[in-house]
């Protein structure tokens, strides 16, 4: 189903989860099924197209400046990047996707590591599912909930850029995708979705992604 999340925290939680992940750190990348990490605890996945904000988002949220490379060159994340924080949870950065000029070869390689992943991966908690407002959802977005649903797991939209657009433009933004969520996954979702505005360059809704992605960590159900 789909489910517009309303986030009202008291100021002490809120403050609480500015120090939530201070022991992030790299683990590994992986090019092939064979090279992920052993597939224990939980583990939250960032997704999105090249250039909607992915490498930003991750730094914002989890308050480490460079943990994952920001680039003007669309296309560059080419590996499925693992980050451990504490008590045998990670984070995990998903190849950008979308980029036209990415050779052939490099997509249907994205591809299937994509399908393996989310069909295989039991630690998988949840999916942040990064989208430019500007762009709204696209054909890869599409893909990327697609394989998420199949996989019983919920994903949270961050609709990012929102600096990018007055106050006007933001709601029509949130009204359309919302629009395309129930039309296409109301009766199909076998998992949660959610949506949210958020900014890198300006902070907004930082807390509130924190706060999902605590929950998904600690509390929420896996994909398995």
């Amino acid at each position: 189903m789909y489910t517009k999340l309303a986030f009202i925290r008291p100021a002490e939680a809120r403050a609480k989860t500015m120090t939530q992940f201070p022991d992030i750190r790299f683990i590994k990348s992986a090019h092939k099924p064979r090279d992920f990490p052993p597939d224990s605890g939980r583990e939250v996945a960032f997704a999105g197209r090249s250039n909607a904000g992915k490498s930003s988002a991750i730094n914002t949220i989890v308050a480490r400046r460079g943990l994952a490379r920001t680039s003007k060159t669309p296309g560059r994340t080419q590996l499925i990047n693992f980050f451990g924080l504490a008590d045998d949870q990670r984070l995990v950065d998903l190849p950008g996707y979308g980029f036209a000029r990415v050779p052939a070869e490099v997509r249907n390689h994205w591809r299937e590591l994509m399908q393996d992943y989310f069909a295989g991966r039991g630690s998988l908690a949840g999916v942040m599912l990064i989208v430019d407002i500007r762009r709204g959802l696209g054909e890869f977005d599409g893909q990327m909930l697609d394989w998420a649903m199949a996989s019983g797991c919920p994903v949270h939209i961050l609709l990012t850029k929102a600096d990018k657009l007055k106050r006007g433009g933001v709601a029509k933004a949130v009204h359309e995708t919302e629009k395309a969520l129930a039309r296409d996954y109301a009766s199909t979702a076998q998992a949660t979705l959610s949506l949210q505005v958020f900014s890198s360059l300006k902070n907004t809704g930082v807390d509130d992604a924190r706060e999902v992605l605590r929950e998904w960590l600690v509390f929420g159900e896996s994909g398995a």
